[in-house]
Formats: structure tokens, sequence, C-alpha cells
């Protein structure tokens, strides 16, 4: 059975490390990786280019709608990025996926 990843940019660090928090501690995630960046991308009419941080958080389809509310709800961006990507893993891992998370 498959699952999703759902990869999410921050401006820094903190930002990452609080919303990934709130995502393990609400068990809406099973895991979150952080990991620091290089952008690049329209913004405004201009090219902008920054440092930022990603988060890839691994979770059930079933609770992709509650993810990304608790994300818009605690990020600072005016669009916030979080694409999801159906995933498959060795069986194992995604037993573990499943009894980590929330039962919906």
């Amino acid at each position: 059975m498959s699952f999703i990843t759902i990869y999410i940019t921050h401006p820094n660090q903190a930002t990452a490390e609080k919303i990934s928090n709130v995502l393990v501690e609400q068990r809406l995630v099973a895991c979150a990786n952080i990991f620091p960046i290089q952008s690049a991308y329209w913004w405004k009419g201009e090219i902008t280019k920054d440092e930022e941080v990603v988060t890839l958080v691994k979770t059930v389809e079933a609770l992709w709608p509650k993810v990304v509310q608790v994300v818009q709800a605690n990020h600072p961006y005016d669009v916030p990025c979080m694409m999801k990507s159906k995933v498959e893993a060795n069986e194992e891992y995604e037993d573990w996926i499943r009894n980590s998370v929330k039962k919906i």
C-alpha cells in the first residue's frame, strides 16, 4: 500500500522545525526530514534568490487536507509551497508510517 510524501519550503530552520513539530505532535505525519536549500524563483515580477529550508514529511493520503490546513495556519509565506507525491516503500516502513499517524 502506498503513502505520500509532502515537500514544504520554509524561510528558515526555526519555521521548519516549528511546523514539523506541530505535524508530528498531532500525529498528522510520521516523520519530517529537514534540509537547507538554495532557491531561485519568480516573485512579484522579479527573480528572487533565497536560502530556504525544506521539510519532507511522510504520511497517508487521508491526512493530506489536515496537513495543508496546519501548514497554512502556521506558515509565514503568502503562498507556501506544499507538493505531495504518492510513493511506495518497503512493507515494514509503510506499516510504521500507518501505525505512527492518526487513524481517520
